[in-house]
């Protein structure tokens, strides 16, 4: 695990120099070693977090014939399999790590091994006879990949943004159509980053740079696609998950450091927890919760963590911890993700650092598995369809907000006209009144035509696999837990994993209002039955309850926020802000995503 980055083409002159700073900017995601390779056509380095192979892994590794060379990010947990493979075929090692297989892979298959790799990744392959350079990022984008452009031409790429602000004459400006996507999705979900110029390989797709001649090819190897068997076995299929996800635990476990496990209250992290308790035996894991005050995960995680006699570690964050990390998140997360939970999760790596260098977590189950309570959505709707219009809209036009009134408005609505994925922040008639203009969104509509033909809460499910899953959830997991030096892995997102949940049909899925339900049930039994039952709750950050009058001071900073002030209307967001404050309504997630967009600016743009 680590950070990579890299200068491609003759344009810098002196590129030791500028290689050496970008590479300075991301230290604390590899503090244990660094390693670089300049030559006339590209200056390339990372700093390396030792995890497999401590003493011979050092980057880059370079082919038989000296050629060839390789920096990598992340882990493959199928490395030794593949590793006889090559040797079979005559290819010789120089380490034991998984980075010297994905050069041979890479020698032996080109660019058709990537579907072959199990694991997350984001690694740049340099031949320095043929001048190409060779970008690839894993399936679901667990790992992060950004690049910066001059015109039509590649220029630079690395783990993360920051590093380009060493890059020679670059100037941070701000992409507005990526501010207005954030305003509704609460993350940036085009390809183009806040920063204009600045883009992010998307997940499962490589890039081929020709120094020659400039060429840039951009391709993607795979997607996920849902292959629903409706004739599948339910006892044979509820064995297979088990069996499948035992499988991709006892991998996400290879390392030659101490390894963790993340543990909240709910059931994804507690199947982690317990299949690798399981494959430990009598030597205990290491688990660690985070709460807030009085809304702590703590008894519920307990109820797992006890029974298992896991080392568990519990930590509490107050509403000022809270505030005083947000700086700080915003930093690492280079362009802002305006999910409350994040912060929770930089207090949860930064203490599980403490003891272990790798943890495991659930992220990907609720995605795969169709565990969102917004997912049995359409189900209720069905419910109520035979309700005539007029009825609908004298509910609708209560002045009131009252529970089911967000199922009402959607009984006959379309599944695209509502659902842009797992969080919707400001509605689009809302962003024209806070930027006084129309407004077009990022559309979904390529991704819906993909699905037509499936149930809505599958689509829903493709929806948020394609956008949320890496424009949330796996953002914050890396930056939060990279900035404390620490490896998260997803067991739920292995490509094995994946190739099951593809297969799934509706009522594997959702069956009597509950969700996930044939996951729930291949670990009955083997979890704690409340664990079992429970229903997704998320991290319960009380960010509602955040925002009081007490907090003028970070009121003041939205609101005279440089760009806040020149592109949007400060009566409206002071009405916001006052209505939260007297409880007349719940503002609390507007008024968080402005302060995490001005605390950003100040940072990456002001100054």
């Amino acid at each position: 695990m680590c950070g990579i980055a890299g200068i491609v083409g003759k344009e810098v002159k002196e590129k030791e120099q500028v290689i050496g700073n970008m590479v300075a900017a991301i230290t604390y995601r590899g503090p244990d070693d660094n390693g670089y390779f300049v030559d006339s056509n590209v200056a390339l380095g990372m700093r390396r977090l030792s995890i497999i192979d401590l003493s011979t892994g050092k980057q880059p590794i370079f082919s038989e014939d000296g050629k060839t060379m390789i920096f990598f990010n992340g882990e493959i947990y199928n490395y030794k399999v593949l590793r006889e493979e090559l040797i079979d075929k005559g290819y010789k090692f120089s380490t034991h790590t998984d980075t010297e297989v994905i050069l041979h892979m890479f020698e032996a298959y080109g660019h058709q091994m990537l579907p072959r790799l199990r694991g997350m990744f984001a690694f740049c392959i340099y031949n320095k006879e043929t001048e190409h350079v060779f970008l690839a990022r894993d399936f679901f984008g667990i790992k992060p990949l950004y690049y910066l452009k001059r015109g039509d031409n590649v220029v630079a790429f690395s783990s993360e943004i920051k590093s380009f602000l060493s890059y020679p004459g670059f100037m941070p400006k701000v992409n507005d159509e990526a501010v207005l996507n954030y305003l509704s999705f609460q993350y940036n979900p085009l390809d183009e980053t806040f920063f204009k110029n600045v883009y992010k390989l998307p997940p499962a797709h490589f890039m081929s740079l020709d120094l020659r001649n400039g060429e840039v090819n951009i391709q993607k190897y795979w997607s996920f696609e849902f292959k629903q068997h409706e004739s599948l076995d339910e006892k044979q299929t509820t064995l297979k998950i088990l069996e499948t996800i035992k499988d991709s635990v006892e991998h996400h476990m290879i390392a030659d450091v101490p390894v963790g496990s993340f543990l909240s209250g709910g059931v994804d992290s507690s199947i982690i927890a317990t299949t690798m308790q399981k494959v430990r035996g009598d030597n205990k894991i290491k688990t660690f919760t985070v709460g807030f005050n009085t809304l702590s995960e703590g008894r519920e995680s307990k109820e797992t963590a006890e029974p298992l006699g896991t080392e568990h570690t519990e930590i509490t964050v107050g509403p000022d911890e809270y505030f005083g990390a947000l700086e700080d998140a915003v930093y690492h997360f280079d362009e802002p993700v305006a999910d409350p939970s994040a912060i929770g999760l930089y207090f949860l790596a930064r203490e599980a650092r403490k003891h272990v260098k790798v943890v495991l977590s659930g992220e990907g189950a609720d995605e795969l598995f169709g565990g969102y309570n917004i997912y049995l959505s359409p189900f209720a709707s069905a419910r109520l369809n035979w309700l005539p219009q007029f009825i609908l809209d004298l509910f609708l036009k209560l002045p009131f907000e009252f529970f089911g009134k967000n199922y009402l408005r959607r009984v006959k609505m379309k599944l695209e006209d509502w659902y842009i994925g797992n969080a919707s922040v400001f509605k689009k008639e809302e962003i024209e009144k806070l930027l006084k203009k129309k407004v077009e969104l990022h559309s979904l509509s390529p991704l819906y035509k993909n699905i037509s033909n499936l149930s809505e809460p599958t689509q829903m499910q493709y929806i948020d696999i394609n956008t949320w899953l890496v424009g949330d959830i796996l953002a914050k997991a890396d930056k939060m837990t990279m900035a404390h030096s620490l490896e998260l892995r997803v067991p739920f997102l292995d490509i094995e994993v994946s190739k099951l949940a593809e297969t799934l049909p509706d009522n594997f899925k959702w069956r009597g209002g509950t969700t996930k339900y044939l996951l729930r049930e291949a670990f009955r039994k083997i979890i704690p039955e409340s664990t079992r039952r429970r229903k997704k709750l998320g991290f319960p950050t009380p960010v509602r309850h955040l925002f009081d009058n007490s907090r003028q001071e970070i009121y003041k900073k939205i609101l005279d926020n440089d760009y806040i002030k020149s592109h949007m209307d400060i009566s409206y967001i002071q009405n916001l802000i006052d209505d939260h404050v007297s409880k007349k309504a719940d503002n609390s997630r507007k008024i968080y995503l402005l302060l995490l967009l001005a605390i950003w600016y100040d940072k990456f743009i002001k100054k």
